[in-house]
């Protein structure tokens, strides 16, 4: 067990929460195909983009079999209302409403629970999105861009969309992103942290300001040493201000003490593999209600647990 302080400390090998535990992709409704993000509810019910399944399924703590709660049971593919086309990110509210930034319609899904329909927030000026959050408070949400290397803001009431983080074209600048994949909102700051992948770094950008500042990692160059990273997709924050991040291309995910740039790995080898202690080019880190276990889609098609 490591251990990094009285209160945060994590078992190196991982449990299987959601899908096969051999890593066997799937349709049925114990399987996941390609899981690229995940979210959490107040009683650590996961919801998870099932990519390769073009649907999001929901998964009780606990359960060994999930449901489909928007998208199509069977996997098939559309721009109807009732279909998705592989979602990459997902949200659920404190309602159990469920948000979907679906890449391949170019388009944001809200989906009310047990609703055999989906509507469109955003249907238009969206290219390849890929990972979505929301501010609590307000309900506006946030979108990456991966085309426009931007974050939108969505306001669902006003029907508004602005850019609000990136859009100058790719690049390692201070106001620029490059293929920007996760992003957290911190209401406490009034901020977005992006894993600003091609760039190699995690940056906040405070609403509002034209630049982000550098969080961890440098500017435009990859690496596996504890200051570096290698094409970040992921990124949370607990309620210390520590944040994880999950270094995709290392196949681990890092841990970094509130303010500090040095990381220390909290899971996987730097090795992709099907181990319990392995990881597979982790896409997104959570964590649940008690703060202290990660969760992360993983590449052999499964959600690992750490604690």
């Amino acid at each position: 067990m490591q251990a990094l302080s009285c209160s945060l400390q994590w078992n190196s090998i991982g449990t299987t929460v959601a899908g096969d535990a051999n890593g066997a992709a799937g349709v049925t409704q114990n399987r996941l195909r390609l899981p690229n993000d995940v979210s959490l509810d107040s009683s650590n019910t996961l919801y998870i983009a099932d990519s390769g399944n073009n649907r999001i399924q929901k998964w009780l703590a606990g359960a060994n079999i999930g449901a489909t709660v928007a998208g199509q049971a069977n996997g098939t593919e559309g721009t109807a209302a009732n279909q998705l086309n592989d979602p990459q990110g997902v949200v659920v509210d404190s309602s159990g409403n469920v948000y979907v930034a679906e890449n391949s319609n170019n388009r944001v899904q809200f989906w009310p629970p047990a609703a055999a329909q989906g509507k469109s927030i955003v249907s238009t000026g969206l290219s390849l999105p890929i990972a979505i959050t929301r501010n609590a408070n307000t309900g506006i949400l946030y979108v990456t861009d991966s085309v426009a290397n931007s974050v939108v803001q969505i306001d669902p009431v006003a029907n508004t969309t602005t850019t609000v983080a990136g859009g100058n074209g790719a690049g390692n600048a201070t106001n620029q992103l490059d293929f920007p994949n996760g992003i957290y909102f911190d209401s406490a700051t009034n901020s977005l942290v992006i894993a600003n992948t091609d760039v190699h770094n995690i940056v906040r950008w405070f609403i509002g300001n034209n630049t982000a500042i550098v969080l961890a990692g440098t500017a435009g160059i990859s690496g596996n040493t504890s200051t570096l990273l290698d094409t970040p997709f992921g990124v949370t924050f607990d309620s210390m201000g520590n944040m994880y991040v999950a270094d995709t291309g290392n196949n681990r995910i890092q841990f970094f003490r509130a303010g500090q740039t040095v990381g220390t790995t909290i899971a996987g080898t730097g090795t992709a593999g099907t181990g319990a202690s392995s990881l597979n080019t982790p896409s997104a880190v959570r964590l649940d209600n008690q703060g202290n276990l990660v969760q992360f889609a993983n590449a052999f098609h499964v959600i690992l647990l750490k604690y």
